[in-house]
């Protein structure tokens, strides 16, 4: 299933792309397997600077695969297998993209549920349709939670709202998702590919390596005193200012003119 995610590199602008639009983009195994796959070529590489995750047809990702759920029942896999498959397919991925070096951005035209909705929201911006769904909606098929949604959702939305998403289950429309955090921002329908592009192109255009460690700092800001926080901070822009960007960002504000960033 080679193609199950597709990788396409424009200009330093990455599109990973869920390709299983008949099924509407279930997190199947070889798909969250393919994406894995696909986000850590994307680290071997000099030319990235952002990376965009999208589904193709007519969702984002419909989340879990009931089927493989079903053959897994009939299966009788024991609770310790099930939980080993969890953590080496799906459990691997979500931390590949949350750690992903480069800004990523999800873009969400239509819906995406469970697992696909764990996937939108692990990335560091979600732009979302006017058509676009939201959902953690576990408990229809009778599960808890997984893909990273006792981490994420609550960071994304607060404690008690993320409780009521998954205990109802609600599928929020792109406005409720919208006022919820779900979504960065939501776009007409007709003017959504272009809005996505220009967000993207915006931050690969920026200064890669800053981001790189910003991106890094803000996911780990949580988990630190504040201290401990200010010294990486100090310890990543030590770093940075070894950059080209930054020598370029000072130059570009001395002269007063727009900055060209590289990447490097």
């Amino acid at each position: 299933m080679s193609d199950a995610v597709l990788l396409d590199v424009d200009e330093g602008l990455a599109t990973l792309t869920l390709n299983r639009p008949d099924r509407l983009n279930p997190i199947t195994g070889p798909i969250s397997e393919a994406l894995r796959d696909r986000i850590g070529d994307l680290e071997e590489r000099e030319d990235v600077r952002c990376v965009v995750v999208e589904g193709a047809g007519n969702a984002f990702s419909a989340g879990g695969d009931i089927q493989g759920m079903q053959e897994r029942l009939e299966s009788g896999e024991s609770l310790d297998q099930s939980a080993a498959r969890l953590e080496r397919g799906l459990s691997e991925t979500m931390v590949a993209l949350v750690r992903c070096s480069y800004p990523t951005v999800a873009k969400v035209d239509g819906p995406a549920i469970g697992a696909g909705a764990n996937l939108a929201i692990a990335c560091d911006v979600v732009l979302a349709s006017e058509s676009a769904s939201i959902g953690f909606s576990f408990n229809q098929v009778g599960l808890s939670v997984d893909g990273g949604t006792s981490y994420l959702l609550p960071r994304v939305v607060g404690s008690n709202v993320a409780k009521e998403l998954v205990f109802t289950g609600e599928i929020c429309d792109a406005e409720r998702g919208g006022e919820l955090g779900l979504f960065n921002h939501v776009y007409p329908e007709e003017s959504f590919d272009e809005e996505v592009e220009a967000m993207a192109r915006r931050i690969a255009a920026g200064p890669t390596v800053a981001f790189c460690h910003a991106k890094r700092l803000l996911q780990d800001g949580l988990e630190k005193t504040l201290p401990r926080a200010l010294e990486d901070e100090a310890t990543a822009q030590g770093i940075v200012f070894d950059t080209h960007d930054h020598q370029e960002g000072v130059e570009a504000f001395l002269e007063d003119r727009d900055p060209e960033f590289e990447g490097r």
